[in-house]
């Protein structure tokens, strides 16, 4: 399952995150997880959710501009990055 990472930007719209997994985190010697990477590449404050690349209609990119999600579907954690 290749996994995404979702989350709203202080304007509205929705930002999507292609997480490589195959970059090494320092400090566990292990390859990054999507959480980790959430948490790192995610904006501070702001709440994530980490789907399934095939909830994400790739298939209708002409109109991805309006792609949205409820905020009350971000329930995998709150971004500590910059």
């Amino acid at each position: 399952m290749a996994e995404r990472i979702i989350y709203i930007e202080d304007d509205g719209s929705l930002s999507i995150i292609s997480p490589c997994l195959n970059e090494t985190n320092p400090v566990t010697g292990n390859n990054f997880t999507a959480e980790e990477v959430a948490k790192k590449d995610v904006p501070s404050g702001k709440k994530y959710k980490i789907v399934d690349e095939t909830d994400i209609p790739y298939n209708e990119r002409e109109f991805r501009g309006a792609w949205t999600c409820d905020e009350s579907i971000l329930t995998d954690g709150t971004g500590e990055g910059e």
